[in-house]
């Protein structure tokens, strides 16, 4: 992983590495237009998130790779939401957008360091703590046996064993999360689930 261009406002640090080769890492104190998965808004004041984009080799399971490596950066208590969040005490402290092309995968983590939209939790850790630990574990789990990785993220998931509902395009319907599969497809009462949106649901 190469050294770390720091900015201090971008519009999302996800157009900043787009350019740029594998190995690159971009951080930012403030995003003008950061977003997430299924174009929602990433929004926060200037300061108060780790903002930061991996540029990486194309990896099929990256976004749970991503994942393990964040959650292991956040330290004990932060686990993980299929398909891209983190969560802290049932809240969510963080998110991944993984943008991929055939040569190149553009992997975008924020997490919520002393501010957070209503509803969801700050981590309340330094920013440059939190980074020290995260680029190794990027480099790490994005580079790792997937069946490395998926054994990780299940041992880290929130999500498995749990009553979910899950929101696609042509409609929704709730079940149990049995597993990830090779794929890193959710399973939910037999059914693979590849995308869409999922709402953990009271035990």
């Amino acid at each position: 992983m190469g050294s770390i261009l720091h900015l201090e406002s971008v519009t999302s640090t996800q157009d900043i590495a787009r350019d740029m080769p594998v190995g690159s890492v971009v951080m930012a104190d403030h995003q003008t237009a950061g977003r997430g998965r299924l174009e929602h808004r990433w929004e926060a004041p200037p300061g108060t998130a780790l903002l930061v984009s991996f540029v990486l080799a194309p990896n099929p399971i990256l976004s749970l790779a991503a994942g393990v490596a964040a959650a292991e950066a956040c330290g004990e208590g932060v686990r993980l939401k299929w398909p891209n969040d983190l969560l802290r005490d049932g809240l969510k402290v963080g998110g991944i957008l993984v943008e991929a092309t055939a040569f190149k995968a553009v992997c975008g983590i924020g997490i919520n360091l002393s501010w957070a939209p209503a509803g969801a939790a700050t981590l309340g850790q330094p920013r440059d703590q939190v980074i020290e630990r995260l680029v190794p574990a990027v480099e790490r789990w994005s580079s790792a046996p997937p069946a490395e990785v998926l054994t990780r993220w299940r041992q880290l998931s929130d999500t498995i064993g749990r009553r979910v509902r899950v929101m696609l395009p042509d409609g929704d319907f709730e079940g149990v999360a049995q597993d990830i599969n090779e794929r890193g497809e959710l399973m939910v009462d037999g059914n693979a689930i590849s995308a869409g949106s999922l709402i953990h649901l009271a035990e």
